[in-house]
């Protein structure tokens, strides 16, 4: 089973403030496959948060496609302990917007990714994203960030 390993980071300037998302997925070998970052307009931390694993899982299943995918393991690392903790089934989730993000990756999960699982890091372990999320958040996103193997 081919493995595959998504850092994600959101964070919003403010919280609520003007938000953004990163990511960066590579293969088992530590191969680079694409890096990527988006803007998402004002909201909150946490919301920020899910939307970078959202829109990760979208661009790994825009690489694999749908068949290579379901056989595929995956890992998405993150430091927000409070999400990864609710992706994991651990945490409640009570708040509305993130119950309707939590519902989005869940459904991604249960239709393409039967085989993932949620990790926290510390921030240290995940400065890539986060450079690509602080990016997002001044206002830049997309193909400026774009690697393709």
């Amino acid at each position: 089973m081919a493995g595959y390993v998504i850092n994600t980071d959101g964070g919003a300037r403010g919280n609520p403030g003007p938000a953004g998302a990163g990511w960066v997925i590579v293969d088992e070998k530590g191969r680079e496959l694409k890096k990527n970052a988006k803007a998402l307009g004002v909201q909150t931390n946490n919301w920020a948060e899910y939307e970078a694993v959202i829109l990760a899982l979208a661009e790994l299943k825009r690489i694999l496609g749908t068949a290579r995918l379901r056989d595929a393991s995956v890992e998405v690392r993150m430091d927000s302990e409070l999400v990864a903790r609710q992706l994991r089934g651990e945490y409640q989730v009570k708040e509305e917007p993130l119950q309707l993000q939590f519902v989005r990756v869940h459904n991604m999960q249960v239709k393409d990714f039967p085989n993932i699982t949620f990790t926290y890091v510390p921030r240290e372990k995940n400065k890539e994203a986060d450079k690509l999320a602080n990016t997002a958040m001044d206002g830049h996103s997309g193909d400026l960030f774009e690697k393709h193997t």
